[in-house]
């Protein structure tokens, strides 16, 4: 039997984490993290009303008896912005865990690496829970891992492009390599048949928003992801037969009475 999801020393069932961006209203929001079978949600807190509580706040739709909140730190440039955002989430109850995403192009989004792993050091030292992004780099995840990451997040492809696995082998040397902490798959993903390549390349779990909440039925979108993500794990888990660059017979003739 296939083992469960463990970060952190905290179990989950399901392999998929989704965020709450770019949804065309709270219900289909809410809806969506019904279907997907998800037990994460990842918040961006700079996007959070966490001053005024008499406004509505994002946090106010999602159940936390049923979900835990990963706090991420979208939208900074800086490892002093990441730090502060992280210690902010921290502060206001949201939670030591913290994904952390440190961009360094504004174009691109591409996270800047270096950064990231300066704000992993610091954050991992204040006893945070740590789940960076980052380039599909092996050797920035083993520096991520020796800084005290709990789980590691290489991109699949610019946020929000939807364009998929651009360098699977990347994912599948990564995979190779590493085995000590969960490999997360983050950005890019654009449909079900992306979430079962990288989950059939052995990644240990994917996080995806745009996908999800850009498409145009969220909530079917999210429930085929959860089914994608499942197949894909049983698929790796099986063993795919080797490829091979001629025919062979799918009922052999050896012993075959001619």
């Amino acid at each position: 039997m296939d083992k469960k999801l463990i970060i952190a020393g905290r179990e989950f069932n399901s392999r998929l984490i989704i965020g709450t961006g770019k949804y065309r209203t709270e219900e289909q929001m809410v809806e969506a993290f019904e279907r997907s079978g998800s037990e994460m949600i990842t918040v961006a807190v700079r996007r959070v009303n966490l001053s005024d509580r008499s406004q509505p706040s994002l946090l106010d739709f999602i159940d936390r008896e049923r979900y835990s909140i990963l706090p991420n730190t979208a939208g900074c440039y800086t490892v002093e912005e990441a730090v502060r955002t992280a210690r902010l989430a921290r502060e206001v109850g949201m939670s030591d865990w913290i994904k952390v995403e440190v961009i360094g192009d504004q174009k691109t989004l591409f996270p800047d690496n270096e950064a990231t792993l300066e704000a992993t050091r610091i954050l991992v030292g204040e006893g945070f829970k740590v789940l960076p992004y980052f380039n599909d780099d092996l050797i920035m995840a083993k520096k991520l891992i020796d800084a005290g990451a709990v789980a590691i997040m290489p991109l699949a492809a610019p946020i929000g492009s939807g364009m998929g696995i651009q360098n699977p082998n990347n994912l599948r040397i990564m995979r190779d390599q590493i085995n000590d902490i969960p490999i997360i798959v983050d950005a890019g993903v654009g449909t079900a048949s992306d979430a079962c390549l990288a989950m059939e390349l052995g990644i240990d779990g994917l996080l995806m928003n745009t996908a999800i909440a850009e498409a145009e039925n969220p909530g079917e979108m999210a429930e085929s992801m959860k089914l994608a993500v499942q197949a894909g794990r049983l698929a790796f888990l099986a063993g795919r037969m080797p490829k091979r660059p001629y025919a062979s017979a799918s009922s052999p003739l050896a012993g075959v009475v001619r």
